[in-house]
C-alpha cells in the first residue's frame, strides 16, 4: 500500500491530468491563437501523459518512480509557466504547481 504521501502524490498527479486535459481540449482550442501554439500545446499534453507515467509508477511502487516524478515535476512547472502567460489559465497553473511540489518531494 502506498504511503499517505505517496496516495497525496497520486492524487496531485490524476488530478493535474485531468485539468491540463480539459483546458487543453475545451479551453484552448476554443481560444485559437496562442492556445494552440504548438509549443504551448504540446506542453499542456507532455504534462498530462508525464502525470499519467508518473501516477502509475508510484501506485505501483515502481523502483524507477523517483526519476520519473523529478521529470513530472520539471514538466509541471513548465506547463504552469506557459499556462500562466497566457493569463487565464489559474486552474492549470494551480493544478501544476501543486503537482510539481508533491513529485518534487518523491523525488528527494
Amino acid at each position: 500500500m502506498p504511503t499517505t504521501e505517496v496516495r497525496a502524490c497520486i492524487d496531485a498527479c490524476h488530478a493535474c491530468a485531468t485539468v491540463c486535459l480539459s483546458d487543453a481540449i475545451q479551453h484552448c482550442l476554443a481560444m485559437g491563437g496562442k492556445h494552440t501554439e504548438p509549443a504551448h500545446f504540446k506542453l499542456m499534453l507532455d504534462c498530462v501523459d508525464i502525470c499519467r507515467t508518473a501516477a502509475s509508477f508510484m501506485a505501483r511502487g515502481s523502483d524507477h518512480h523517483a526519476h520519473i516524478c523529478r521529470e513530472c515535476a520539471e514538466i509541471c512547472r513548465a506547463c504552469a509557466e506557459s499556462c500562466e502567460a497566457l493569463g487565464d489559465m489559474r486552474e492549470c497553473v494551480d493544478a501544476c504547481r501543486k503537482c510539481a511540489d508533491s513529485c518534487d518531494r518523491m523525488a528527494g
